[in-house]
């Protein structure tokens, strides 16, 4: 398989973690802008060298060796090989997990939830265009449940997250999918009269 053309439809062309827990504040501050979220994305489908995702960006290739830098340096990106060109070695950069999960750390006595950007605000904030063209496909549901179905229930979303995430990259359109599970707010029903 030649380095620029991966299989498509095919995981990324190196070994990842399914999931690296994000809980550090730099971790946080790296993955909260979105050119080092973009970057994250682009090297899910394979590894990528800078000039490969400043063109892919549309930034200067020092502007986007810098967020790479901040990336490694939090541990969400690695040097997955090199390439020697013209005495200089060509380095291929990927995602140290398929899937980032972020952890809530709290300060000791600490009972307020951070308010904190996540996947999706970031959602809702991308999705407005295709809302305004009715484009957009989403749907919003509440179930009773114990803790337990929730999290098998979440086992098979990131299961389908996986699938999406390893379709074939053609087509003209990025395509973004959310998906949140959270205990909500809303009212139950009373127990029915026998």
């Amino acid at each position: 398989m030649s380095i620029n053309s991966p299989q498509r439809g095919m995981s990324p062309d190196y070994e990842l973690a399914d999931t690296v827990v994000v809980s550090t504040p730099s971790q946080l501050r790296a993955i909260a802008d979105p050119l080092r979220s973009s970057v994250l994305d682009l090297v899910l489908e394979r590894a990528a060298t800078v000039a490969e995702l400043a063109s892919a960006v549309g930034r200067p290739k020092s502007t986007v060796a810098h967020h790479v830098n901040v990336l490694l340096d939090a541990g969400l990106l690695r040097v997955v090989r090199t390439r020697r060109v013209r005495a200089i070695d060509e380095r291929y950069y990927g995602r140290t997990g398929r899937t980032l999960r972020i952890a809530v750390v709290r300060r000791p006595g600490e009972t307020e939830t951070p308010v904190c950007v996540n996947e999706l605000s970031v959602a809702a904030a991308e999705s407005i265009p295709a809302h305004e063209d009715d484009t957009l496909y989403s749907t919003l549901r509440h179930v009773r449940i114990p803790p337990e179905t929730a999290a098998t229930f979440w086992r098979r979303v990131e299961a389908l997250i996986r699938e999406f995430s390893e379709l074939p990259r053609e087509g003209e359109s990025v395509y973004g999918f959310v998906a949140g599970l959270y205990p909500s707010e809303q009212p139950v029903l009373p127990e029915p009269r026998p």
